[in-house]
C-alpha cells in the first residue's frame, strides 16, 4: 500500500483527501517510479474543479514528477532500476487521462514520457519543469519562430512564462525579449534574461509603441496584448479558448525527446528551473499548495516535496 491524495468528486481543494491505496501494477512498457517531488499546474486545478477532460473518479491529481525507478516492465530498454528520472506522466492526446497522478508515493509511467534527471538538478527542480517547459517550447513551434525575431511575453514570472523568457533569450536566439509582470517581480524577470520588463500595473499595452514579431501570451489576455504584435505576427495563447480570435492556441506535446534535448542546458545552468519561494510544500500540505497555486500569484512553479518514502526500495 501507499499514501496518495485523491478526490472522489469535482470541486474546491477541500475535496482532496489523503488515503491509503494499492501500489499500481506495471505494464510491459512502463516504469514504477518512487516519487521524490512533484509540481502543480493550472490543469491539475481545472481537472479537479470540473470534468474538462475524459477521466474516471476517483482521481489522483498531478502530472509532473521526479523520482527513482524501482521496477520496470519487460519491454523497457532505456532505463534501469535505480535511475533518477523526471517527466510528465499524463499524455493529454490519449482518449482518457490516467486516474493515477503524481501526488502519490509511487506512480507508473510509460518509458517514452520520461527522461533521465539532469544530475545537477534536485528532484524538486526537475519536477518543476516537464509540463511548463514542454508547453513553452510548443508555443515557439506553433508560431514558427525564427532566430533573430523579437518576442513579447505576457506573464514573464509564471511557471511557463519564466521558461519562455529564458528559452527565447538563450535557446531560440531572439533579438529582443520583452516581458510583462507585476511590480514586485520586475527584477526577477529581468534576471531571467528579459531585455526589458513592463510593469503591467503601471503601463498598459496601448502605451507600448514598439511592435513585436511574436506575442507569447501565457495568461489568456490575448484580446488585449495583441496590440503589441506587428501586422500578421503570430500571437500564441496557451489558455483555452483564446480570448482573441486572431490568437493561435498552443497546447502541450508530451515527449522525453524534448526533455532529453534540454539536458545539456540544464546541466550547464543556461536554463534554470524556477520554484516559487513559498515552497517546496510538504506532501502533507497538498491542499494548501493548491490554494496557493489558485491565487495566481506564484513566481515560477509550485512544488511538492517530502514524500512519505524518502529512501528508494528496489524490487530486483
Amino acid at each position: 500500500m501507499q499514501r496518495a491524495w485523491i478526490y472522489e468528486e469535482h470541486g474546491p481543494k477541500e475535496v482532496l483527501k489523503l488515503r491509503d491505496i494499492a501500489i499500481p501494477h506495471l505494464k510491459h512498457n512502463q516504469l514504477l517510479v518512487q516519487v521524490r517531488a512533484a509540481a502543480l499546474n493550472p490543469i491539475d486545478s481545472k481537472m479537479r474543479q470540473r470534468p474538462i477532460v475524459p477521466a474516471c473518479l476517483p482521481m489522483i491529481p498531478g502530472c509532473d514528477m521526479a523520482g527513482v525507478v524501482t521496477e520496470k516492465g519487460d519491454s523497457v530498454l532505456d532505463f534501469d532500476i535505480g535511475d533518477e528520472v523526471y517527466g510528465n506522466i499524463q499524455d493529454f492526446c490519449m482518449d482518457e487521462v490516467k486516474q493515477l497522478g503524481t501526488l502519490a508515493e509511487f506512480i507508473v509511467v510509460e518509458e517514452h514520457l520520461v527522461a533521465l534527471k539532469p544530475k545537477k538538478l534536485s528532484f524538486e527542480e526537475a519536477a518543476s519543469l516537464p509540463v511548463a517547459v514542454q508547453t513553452a517550447i510548443q508555443g515557439f513551434r506553433t508560431a514558427g519562430f525564427k532566430e533573430g525575431q523579437s518576442v513579447f511575453v505576457v506573464g514573464g514570472a509564471g511557471g511557463v512564462g519564466s521558461l519562455v523568457v529564458q528559452l527565447a533569450k538563450y535557446l531560440f536566439g531572439a533579438s529582443k525579449v520583452v516581458a510583462t509582470t507585476s511590480t514586485t517581480k520586475v527584477k526577477f524577470v529581468k534576471s531571467l534574461g528579459a531585455d526589458m520588463v513592463v510593469d503591467y500595473t503601471k503601463t498598459g499595452y496601448q502605451e507600448i509603441n514598439e511592435k513585436y514579431d511574436f506575442v507569447y501570451d501565457t495568461v489568456g489576455d490575448s484580446i488585449n496584448s495583441s496590440v503589441v504584435a506587428k501586422d500578421h505576427a503570430p500571437i500564441v495563447d496557451i489558455t483555452w479558448p483564446p480570448s482573441n480570435p486572431r490568437a493561435i492556441h498552443s497546447g502541450l506535446t508530451v515527449s522525453r525527446e524534448i526533455l532529453g534535448k534540454l539536458g545539456p542546458y540544464l546541466e550547464s545552468g543556461v536554463l534554470k528551473a524556477v520554484i516559487d519561494p513559498a515552497g517546496p510544500f510538504h506532501f502533507s500540505n497538498v491542499p494548501q499548495a493548491f490554494g496557493y497555486l489558485e491565487t495566481g500569484r506564484a513566481k515560477g512553479k509550485v512544488v511538492i516535496s517530502s514524500f512519505p518514502c524518502q529512501q528508494p526500495s528496489f524490487s530486483l
